[in-house]
């Protein structure tokens, strides 16, 4: 099982982002997927993720109407628009894979697979 993610860098405030992460080695749609990050000193946490359950989709409250969080099963990538990134969305990405249940689909302690992570700075 691999989940790589790539599209980090560096980006302005108010600008635009798009991160990915492929799948391989299992079938993604039997999943949860989502994106988490973590930032210097500060726990991993959930940022958007989807069910594989009823693909409904959880955003944490900060990213909430600026980020958008999409999958192609044909090709087994998740995506992570990221639209009007703010300084204080400077983090380590990561994208994972979990059968988390739907109260929890936002809790990184549910994902068992994850990904190398991928440094996203957001600055002028």
């Amino acid at each position: 099982v691999q989940l790589q993610a790539s599209g980090g860098g560096l980006v302005q405030p108010g600008g635009s982002l798009r991160l990915s992460c492929v799948a391989s080695g299992f079938i993604s749609e039997d999943y949860s997927i989502g994106w988490f990050r973590q930032a210097p000193g500060k726990d991993r946490e959930g940022v958007s993720c989807i069910s594989s359950k009823d693909d409904s989709t959880y955003y944490s409250d900060p990213v909430k109407g600026r980020f958008t969080v999409s999958r192609d099963n044909a090709k087994n990538t998740l995506y992570l628009q990221m639209s009007s990134p703010k300084p204080e969305d400077t983090a380590v990405y990561y994208c994972a894979a979990g059968r988390p249940v739907l109260s929890s689909i936002g809790d990184p302690r549910m994902y068992y697979y994850w990904g190398q992570g991928t440094q996203v700075t957001v600055s002028s």
